[in-house]
């Protein structure tokens, strides 16, 4: 019987190509949101915690994208398929859209006087210990934090509830966001495979990468509500972990999905949704800033 790992390689020998569905085309477009008085401090469910955490995400954005496209980069001139290096020059440019977007959205909540200079020189040490690991680790990573943010896009898209608990002013941005990290989940993993990333390799660093990442957003979210302690309720704290954490809860229902990543042969489009790309995509465009109505292609550098 061969072994997990080899029966892993050997598929991924076998399908070099992507595996992106015909109907998605990964295309980077600046939105230019704005963000200023008419966002309400507590803009998810009028919840401190909950909007605490979501800001705190934001702030793993910008350093955390470039930490991926780097990754991905990496390999670029060992990418043979041509569709795929097409893909790959489109995650790059999406993920720079993100990182600018996430920029402007992180300067409200620096407005808001929350310490975002500290906690991004925090996440910039994690990022550069990181970043002396083999080049293809670091490969693995992005595959597993890819594979987390885009299930977080898939349930964002898919329940209505998430949308509808956000401020108006804020839900145009997730949802762009959503529809994008779906539109490329899987152009990192296919790089992954094509270089020769082993089933070890990418569940290892699935387990690695949820602590890592859980604990930076616990972290920032709890520096938050540290500086904004007027606020602060343990009946709210204890229903935003129910909401997230309890019965049907955000983080909770995810958890078949990320066991998902474990299983052998695993591939991020066996759960095809590109449907939902088709369905929210065009009602996006309404919120593309004037200047920016003919696309822009910027990459992080």
């Amino acid at each position: 019987m061969l072994s997990t790992k080899t029966a892993e390689n050997r598929a991924a020998a076998a399908s070099q190509a992507s595996k992106t569905p015909d109907n998605v085309d990964i295309k980077a477009q600046r939105m230019g949101f704005e963000f200023g008085e008419q966002v309400p401090r507590y803009w998810l469910e009028n919840s401190p915690f909950l909007s605490h955490m979501m800001n705190a995400l934001s702030l793993l954005f910008p350093q955390g994208e470039q930490f991926f496209v780097d990754s991905v980069r990496a390999f670029r001139d060992q990418i043979k398929d041509p569709r795929l290096k097409r893909e790959v020059r489109g995650f790059i440019g999406q993920e720079a859209m993100h990182s600018l977007e996430h920029m402007a959205m992180n300067q409200h909540v620096r407005d808001q006087g929350m310490p975002v200079e500290d906690m991004e020189k925090h996440l910039k040490v994690v990022l550069d210990i990181t970043k002396k690991l083999p080049k293809r680790h670091q490969l693995a990573i992005t595959c597993a934090l890819e594979h987390m943010t885009a299930m977080m896009a898939d349930m964002l898209l898919e329940r209505d509830d998430i949308r509808e608990g956000m401020h108006e002013t804020m839900r145009p941005l997730w949802a762009w966001h959503a529809i994008e990290e779906t539109e490329h989940k899987a152009v990192a993993f296919d790089v992954f495979r094509q270089v020769g990333g082993t089933y070890a390799e990418r569940t290892f660093y699935l387990m690695f990468s949820t602590v890592a990442l859980g604990v930076m957003t616990s972290y920032f979210t709890g520096r938050m509500m540290l500086n904004d302690t007027k606020t602060f309720s343990v009946a709210d704290t204890a229903r935003g972990l129910w909401r997230l954490w309890g019965r049907n809860g955000t983080f909770s229902s995810l958890i078949p999905v990320w066991l998902a990543y474990f299983k052998p042969g695993y591939h991020p489009w066996d759960h095809d949704n590109s449907e939902l790309i088709a369905r929210f995509k065009g009602e996006i465009q309404a919120y593309i800033a004037p200047q920016y109505q003919s696309g822009n292609r910027s990459t992080l550098q």
